[in-house]
């Protein structure tokens, strides 16, 4: 999931440096939305870890 996250704000980049306002806009909602589902899904996967023991 953060390699999505890594792709997508890759393409925000490069579509904000060509001049491509929406597509980078697009790209980077959509990065931002992955990185804190995979914060959360990373969080809860601690937090599992912790309990077991």
């Amino acid at each position: 999931m953060l390699r999505w996250t890594i792709t997508f704000i890759v393409i925000a980049i490069i579509a904000g440096v060509l001049g491509f306002g929406g597509i980078a806009g697009g790209a980077a909602s959509i990065a931002k939305v992955l990185f804190f589902i995979f914060l959360v899904l990373f969080v809860a996967s601690l937090l599992k870890g912790l309990v077991k023991k």
